[in-house]
Order: C-alpha cells, then structure tokens, then sequence
C-alpha cells in the first residue's frame, strides 16, 4: 500500500504517529477519483476529481480536535476521510479537513499550555510564547487561503467545528454559532436539524474561537457543535454520532437532509460569568449539568467585590468552568428564544 494510502484509509493514526508524506506523495488521486492535498500536519484538502468542470460552488472546512482530548468528532472526520478516498461517501465539492491541537492529541491533554479555541482573530498575539500560538496561526493561514479559492455569496463557504463537552449536558449534542452582522440562516438551521441538534446556543458579541474568526475574516456558515462527553481513543460509541455524521455526509454530498426532524431549541447569550482572581468562587455544583436553570436572584459567582446575579425569571448556565485562568470566561447564561428566533431566519 502507497503512503498515501495510508495517510488516507487511517489519517489519525498518519497524523498521531507524526508522519509527513514525501513531496510526491502529499498529492494525487485516491482510490475513488478524489483528488487530495495534503498540506500540514493534521491538515488535507480533498476534492472531486472533476471539480473544475462540475459547477460546484461550495466549500466546507470540517475541523475536530481544536481541544486534543475530544476524541469522538477526531474518530468521525478520520473515518469519514478514508469515506471519501474509498468511495464509500460521496463529494460534491471542496472539503478541508483539520485536525486542531495535533500536539495535543499526542500528549492526550485539552492543550499544552493555552486553549487554542481562544486564540483566534490575532489573539494568539497576546501569548506569543505559548505552544499553541504556531498552531492557531497556521491553521488562520491555512483556513484563508482555503475560502479564498471561494466565491464570497451566500451558502458557499462552510466551517463545521466539531467538539465534546467537558460536561454532561440538558442537550447531550447542541451547537453554537458565532455572533454576526447578518441574519441567521435558514440552511445552518435545516443543517442542525438534520444533524439531530437539541440546542443552538446564540452568541450576542464576537469572540476568538475557531468559528468566529471563519464567520468574520472568511464570510462563512460557521457553527461550533458539541457532541457529547470527552473520553479516551477508542472508548468512543459512535453510533451516537450517528446524526451529526449523516448531516455532515449529506452537506459534503449537496444531498437533501431530513425535512422530517424537528428544529432545534434555540437560546442566547444574555450574560458572562468571568474569573476575576484566583479566590473566584463558582456557586455550583461540580456536576451541574450544561443549560440547568438557575431562578432569579440566584447568586453563581462571587469574587471579590464582583458577583454575579441571576436578573431573569430564569437563566440557564452554559461551560461552568471554575479552573480557567483569571480574566477569562468562567461561564455563560442564556434564555430561551426559540419561537423570535425561528421565525426570523432568512
């Protein structure tokens, strides 16, 4: 078997072993006439063979493994490569496919020294020292260059950010999407309720993870989706992905989804707790559960002379993470908006 062959049919074991594909080895032809590119560690374009001539005018980035130890989606976009190099799943247009914290992924940590799915939009900057800085500016570089090839109309550029939650959760699989200037669309939509999405979390204000700096510096459908629990390799039940990875198989395809399944519950950011100091006290129990509801005049957090109080009839707390570094986001509260925000979509 070609190293190509390899790369491809187990491209997380490629990837996790630090292998890298020779000059004539990093491009070619697969198996079912997909055309393939690799072009960093953890980072493969894929392509129909005829794309130039096909008239397909999307392109999707699928990402997973920006925090190393969220193992399922990494197990997913890995099975799904060898897919589409088999023929075994279909491509309709241009695909890139990354895998995040790869050094991360080695050392089975969430990250070495700084969460990469902070670090976008230039702030990896601000920790110039740090190991995932490279990294977040690598994967900005690859990313641009990827949508530049794209016309900038609607639908036609995608990011699909693929995560498991530290915490279980009220909505075992939800997703988030970044805060824009443009109205929320109706495809992203129909795209997680084909993927089985219980919960859209909304952003009200611009961020620095993945998906908010390919929403604002490249103009695409972004959405971060959070699929589960974090575990181990190979201790993955993937059947229960089984959802998110049709959905996924169906965009990549340009084949109609599930009209038959239910939009998502949809809610909003309305507030942030943040660490101010390391005598930041979260109110909350350890096992609280993403999205439980707090009634209001509920106090959350106290650190020092700050508080936070609880001012709807009722908020719910998203990432409760008392262990993050002071000055960042300790947790979010959100409210239900399902029914304005249903029907607005354009």
């Amino acid at each position: 078997m070609s190293t190509s062959s390899v790369m491809l049919d187990d491209f997380l074991t490629y990837t996790l072993a630090g292998k890298r594909p020779s000059p004539d080895d990093a491009h070619g032809v697969g198996a079912s006439g997909v055309r393939f590119r690799w072009l960093d560690d953890g980072v493969l374009q894929l392509e129909p063979r005829d794309h130039a001539d096909s008239g397909a005018s999307r392109s999707v980035l699928v990402s997973a493994g920006i925090h190393g130890d969220e193992t399922a989606p990494i197990e997913l976009l890995s099975s799904l490569v060898r897919d589409i190099a088999r023929g075994d799943a279909a491509l309709g247009c241009r695909v890139l496919v990354i895998l995040g914290n790869v050094t991360a992924m080695r050392a089975a940590r969430r990250y070495l020294d700084d969460d990469l799915n902070r670090l976008f939009s230039g702030r990896h900057a601000d920790v110039p020292d740090s190991h995932e800085a490279p990294r977040a500016i690598a994967l900005e570089r690859a990313t641009t260059q990827f949508f530049a090839d794209t016309p900038d109309t609607p639908g036609a550029r995608w990011h699909i950010d693929m995560h498991t939650a530290i915490r279980a959760s009220v909505f075992e699989q939800f997703a988030l999407l970044p805060h824009t200037l443009h109205p929320l669309s109706r495809a992203m939509f129909e795209f997680l309720r084909d993927a089985r999405i219980s919960a859209v979390l909304l952003h009200t204000a611009k961020g620095n993870t993945y998906s908010h700096f390919t929403a604002h510096a490249c103009g695409a459908l972004a959405c971060t989706l959070e699929l589960g629990k974090v575990m181990a390799f190979g201790h993955n039940d993937l059947t229960r992905f089984a959802g998110a990875d049709h959905a996924l198989r169906d965009l990549l395809a340009g084949t109609p989804g599930d009209a038959s399944a239910s939009m998502p519950q949809v809610f909003t950011v309305i507030g942030q707790i943040t660490k101010q100091s390391d005598a930041f006290d979260l109110r909350i129990a350890a096992d609280v559960s993403n999205f439980t509801p707090y009634p209001k005049d509920t106090v959350l957090a106290v650190d020092g002379d700050y508080r936070y109080t609880v001012s709807h009839d009722e908020e719910r707390i998203v990432f409760p993470n008392p262990t993050v570094k002071p000055g960042l986001r300790a947790g979010l509260l959100v409210v239900d908006t399902t029914r304005e925000t249903l029907a607005a979509l354009a």
